[in-house]
């Protein structure tokens, strides 16, 4: 599936978003091919690559601004470290720690049969579960 200027600009007009120049050009990026998890840094390259010329401050400002609209999902996979998720259904994630690499895991395929629930006086409700399986090689594990 091929993501051209007007598909972004109708995503962008869709979710509230005014399609500023810098917004079609990323969002092109994002979505012109399969889902995909990229970092902001990834992005910034790519956006170089193809002679965009955008700042690291906006990249990372508009894949918030992408987050916040529901376009995008933020994977944070450690405390200094975010994917952004253009697959935006419910699921779930395999990382593969040598490489960084985040694939995805259907929600259906796993199965979770008790959750307990934070204590406290107000009513309260699970929003939504992301599960994170951490994947080493067996040569990787044996020297650490």
């Amino acid at each position: 599936m091929q993501a051209d200027s007007l598909d972004v600009s109708d995503r962008l007009k869709t979710a509230g978003l005014r399609p500023t120049r810098q917004r079609l050009m990323l969002g092109s990026l994002l979505w012109s091919g399969d889902d995909r998890h990229v970092t902001a840094e990834q992005l910034h390259t790519e956006s170089r690559e193809a002679n965009m010329q955008v700042s690291m401050a906006t990249v990372y400002n508009t894949l918030h601004q992408f987050v916040d609209a529901k376009l995008l999902r933020e994977v944070i996979v450690d405390g200094g470290r975010s994917y952004f998720d253009t697959n935006t259904a419910p699921h779930h994630h395999f990382l593969f720690e040598q490489t960084g690499h985040l694939q995805d895991i259907p929600a259906d395929q796993i199965n979770l049969t008790q959750i307990p629930l934070p204590e406290g006086c107000c009513e309260k409700y699970i929003s939504s579960v992301d599960v994170i399986i951490r994947v080493r090689s067996h040569e990787a594990a044996a020297c650490v």
